[in-house]
């Protein structure tokens, strides 16, 4: 966890309304998050892998094929 300072804003009945923190502080932050989205487009992005795997039979008959080699 990074440890950040913040400074907790409350109104006149005492209920937190904002948080302030350093901008250093937020520049990290702003950092970290940055490379987490840049990090799931990465893995998410399974269009690289289209037409990899050349098939032979068709999915669904495969799978039929297997099941009924349970029975």
């Amino acid at each position: 966890m990074l440890p950040v300072k913040k400074k907790l804003v409350t109104d006149e009945a005492m209920r937190p309304v904002a948080v302030l923190i350093d901008y250093e502080d937020w520049q990290k932050i702003e950092q970290l998050l940055e490379t987490l989205i840049i990090q799931k487009t990465e893995k998410s992005n399974l269009a690289k892998y289209a037409g990899v795997i050349k098939l032979i039979l068709d999915p669904l008959e495969y799978q039929k094929q297997i099941r009924e080699e349970w029975d």
